[in-house]
Order: C-alpha cells, then sequence, then structure tokens
C-alpha cells in the first residue's frame, strides 16, 4: 500500500523537477542576451579607454601637453558608437559581443597612429587627416546603424541576388565614366563629384560577397558534384567552367583599365574563396590560382605598371630613391621598431609616403614595434574568427556562406596589405580595414560588421533552414 502511495507520488515529482527545469532553462535564456550585451558594453568601454590613452600619449611626448584638437569630432565618434550599441541591443540581442569592439578597437588605434602623423607634419585642424577620419568614421558607424534598421533579417538579401550583382558592376565601372572617374596614385578606382571623393569599389566587394552567396546557393549542385578526377583531385567539367572564366575575366579588367593589383586580387580571391566553401572542391581553388598566376605574369610583362609592381617586389633596392623609395621607407620603419616600437610619437613614421594610409602597418610596426602589430593581427585573427565561426554555425545556407564571404573579405584584404608591406607579395594600392585613412574604407567595414552582427543574431533564434533554388 505504501509502495503504491510511493509510486503515485513519484510522477508528480518528475513533473515538478521538470518544469523547474523548463522555467529555469527560460530564465537563462532571457538572462543570456542581457549578459552578452553586457560585455560587449564593457569591451567597447575598454576600446575605447585604449583609442583616448593612445591620442593623450601621442600628446604628451609631441607636444609636452594635451590638446583639444580630436575633442569635437571623437565625441561625436563615440557617440555614434554609443547609438550603435543601442541599436544591437534593440535589434539584434543575440549578437556576437565581440565584433563591435574589436572593429572600435582598431579604428581607434588608426585614428591615434593617423593623428602623430599629422602633428609630425605640423597639420592641425580641418586640414588633418586625423579630423577627417573621425568625421567619416562617425558616418560609418551611422551607416551600420542604418543597415541594421532597414535590413534586419539577412535572408531579404537573398531576394536579390542577381541586382546586388547588377549593382556591384555598375559601381566598378563608375571610375571609367569621364568626368566623374579619377585616377589617384596611378590607379583608376575612384569618382569625384565637387569636392566629394569616394571609391565605389569598397561598397562594390561586399555587393559582390551577397551575389557570391546567392548565386553558389541556388548552382551549387551542378558546380560541386560533377567533374572527371585527375591526381586523385576532381576537376570541374568544361561547360562549368563559365562563372570561374567570367569572374576571371573581370579581375583582370580592373587589373588592366583601372590599374589595380589589389583590387582585382581581392575580387578574385573572395570569388575562389566562397566556391570552394560552397562545393568544397580543391580543383576549383587549383584552377582559379593557376588562372590568376598566368594572368598576373602576362600582365607584369605587358603593363608598365604590373612590371614595375613586380620588379620593385623582387629588387626593392634597385632604386631605393625612385620607385622604390616607399616600400625601403617602410621596411627600414619596421626594422627601426624592432620588438617592442620606439614608443608612440618617438618615431619617423613620417618620412614613408602615405604613411597614414598605404603604409599605416609599417608606421605601427616603428612605434609599437613587433609586439604591437602582433596584437593588432591578433584583432584581425579574432574578427576574421568569429565570422567564420557564425558562417559554420548559421542556420541556412545563404547566411553560412555570406557571412563566411565577409569574413573572407577581410582576412583577405589583411593579407595583401600586410603581405605587400612586408615583401611577401608585391605592394598594392589597398589599405588596411578600419585602420588606415580613407572615408570609403571604413564605410565599407563598418557595414560589414553591422552584416556580421546581423548574422550572429540569427544564430541563435531562428529554426535551421535551407535554402534551395
Amino acid at each position: 500500500m505504501s509502495d503504491a502511495r510511493g509510486a503515485a507520488k513519484e510522477p508528480r515529482t518528475f513533473e515538478k523537477t521538470r518544469t523547474s527545469e523548463t522555467v529555469l532553462q527560460r530564465i537563462t535564456a532571457l538572462r543570456a542576451p542581457r549578459k552578452l550585451l553586457g560585455l560587449e558594453l564593457s569591451l567597447v568601454l575598454f576600446a575605447m579607454a585604449v583609442g583616448i590613452a593612445a591620442i593623450v600619449i601621442v600628446d604628451l611626448t609631441v607636444l609636452g601637453r594635451v590638446t583639444t584638437t580630436l575633442l569635437p569630432t571623437g565625441a561625436l565618434f563615440l557617440i555614434a558608437l554609443f547609438a550603435l550599441h543601442i541599436t544591437i541591443r534593440r535589434i539584434a540581442p543575440d549578437a556576437d559581443p565581440l565584433i563591435m569592439p574589436i572593429a572600435t578597437l582598431l579604428n581607434l588605434v588608426g585614428v591615434a597612429m593617423i593623428y602623430r602623423i599629422d602633428l609630425a607634419r605640423s597639420v592641425s585642424g580641418w586640414e588633418s587627416t586625423s579630423v577627417r577620419q573621425l568625421v567619416w568614421s562617425t558616418v560609418a558607424v551611422v551607416a551600420a546603424i542604418a543597415v541594421l534598421a532597414v535590413i534586419r533579417n539577412h535572408l531579404v538579401l537573398f531576394r536579390y541576388t542577381y541586382l546586388t550583382g547588377l549593382g556591384a558592376v555598375i559601381l566598378l565601372l563608375l571610375p571609367m565614366l569621364p568626368g566623374i572617374g579619377q585616377e589617384i596614385n596611378g590607379a583608376r578606382v575612384w569618382i569625384h563629384i565637387g569636392s566629394f571623393s569616394f571609391q565605389p569599389g569598397e561598397i562594390a566587394k561586399i555587393l559582390l560577397a551577397v551575389f557570391f552567396a546567392g548565386y553558389l546557393v541556388r548552382n551549387r549542385d551542378s558546380l560541386a558534384m560533377v567533374g572527371k578526377k585527375f591526381l586523385g583531385i576532381r576537376f570541374p567539367r568544361g561547360r562549368d567552367l563559365g562563372p570561374l572564366l567570367v569572374f576571371w575575366l573581370a579581375a583582370m579588367s580592373v587589373l588592366v583599365f583601372q590599374r589595380d593589383l589589389g583590387t582585382s586580387l581581392l575580387y578574385f580571391g573572395l570569388f575562389l574563396s566562397m566556391l570552394y566553401l560552397a562545393t568544397g572542391r580543391v580543383g576549383w581553388i587549383i584552377l582559379g590560382v593557376g588562372l590568376f598566376l598566368v594572368g598576373g605574369l602576362v600582365a607584369s610583362q605587358a603593363l608598365e605598371y604590373v612590371n614595375r609592381r613586380f620588379a620593385n617586389w623582387l629588387d626593392p633596392f634597385a632604386d631605393p630613391y625612385g620607385a622604390s623609395h616607399q616600400m625601403v621607407q617602410g621596411l627600414f620603419g619596421m626594422a627601426n621598431g624592432g620588438m617592442t616600437g620606439t614608443g608612440l610619437g618617438q618615431g619617423y613614421p613620417n618620412d614613408t609616403p602615405l604613411a597614414q594610409s598605404d603604409y599605416i602597418i609599417p608606421s605601427l610596426g616603428e612605434e609599437l614595434g613587433l609586439i604591437g602589430l602582433f596584437v593588432i593581427l591578433a584583432a584581425y585573427l579574432l574578427l576574421v574568427g568569429r565570422g567564420l565561426r557564425i558562417g559554420f554555425a548559421g542556420q541556412d545556407d545563404f547566411g553560412k556562406l555570406l557571412a563566411s564571404g565577409l569574413a573572407f573579405t577581410i582576412a583577405l584584404q589583411v593579407f595583401i596589405v600586410v603581405g605587400g608591406v612586408t615583401r611577401v607579395i608585391p605592394l598594392t594600392g589597398l589599405t588596411a580595414p578600419f585602420l588606415a585613412a580613407g572615408g570609403s574604407s571604413l564605410v565599407s567595414n563598418w557595414i560589414i560588421i553591422a552584416l556580421l552582427i546581423l548574422l550572429s543574431n540569427s544564430v541563435r533564434n531562428r529554426p535551421k533552414l535551407v535554402i534551395r533554388s
């Protein structure tokens, strides 16, 4: 009798325990976003403190006093960052808490280095590059807020796959139009309207990532499963090589007509990386790399611009006061920095041409040393790693490819920039994301941050979706 009563009570006890566990899980789920957002805010505040401290150190070292040169525009940028955090709190509460702080840290470190170069060149006020950099940083963060507010669901972009591809083509062609196209430092990748200059290719790389993701989701079965094996590697059929050849020709067109080796390499590298992620076939990578190497070698013999880049890369000391002066000065600057650097404000980065844009990595290497560069590269690595993590954990095929493509965009750009200034590859005209001076680059990279935030938020709160054509 007592056993029967005990048996009757067990289900009620189990049900009570299960209900308690369910309530506890719901409470934990509600608290998790708050913890993530609290962590994000703490890390953003830390990044702000590091950036402000770097600017103060530059002031004290170079001028011996703290100035208010960057105060108005700097305060505006900080307000925009807080607005972005509030937007994330409302729209994407489950977003990755590390993405925004890393971008903030890199941006502010770049501003501090640009400000140091401005002081060395005795440039101040609205004419200084650092003030303009802060203004563009504010515009870029506002653009990120707009992307979060307007898109909200990344799957909306899947509907406009071919429209984004058309938009990318139009943006790439704009610098070739007479009247608005402008050639700067030998590359025709700018448009100039009045006093306003912009590099449309920076936005085009985002549209291309969206287009590649949508196109490959729709067509990856035919690209992945059919082909012949050679030396244990499955290569695609000739009829499936169309997309690869089209984008190879597009990359070569950018190289020939716009005279921009770095952008050409970035676009084609983005396509190859996303093609490999979609199909998992090494044959595409081998064919793509082979095509680009052949195109690059032909261009180095046929185009004076590319030939000069290759010559400076192979032997920069052949003309240290002429064509390779910038590369030689950058190498000596990094060597002068050594392991620990000369200290902020105590080096000579202004001796290198374009030290605040193309050569900001050697400028930082001189004053922060190899250790400082390692920290910066580790920040990039962490940002790219979080982007790839979002891609691998994505809930739909389009989101997976898009997140991975955006992460590879940053990774490829960093590799091209750092590889160029350290003579791993020929020098190109690309700039380090978030660090280097340039409004176009800042706007595009902060938009990438906004898209990664949206994608990371969708990983947790949506059921698994598989998009097929």
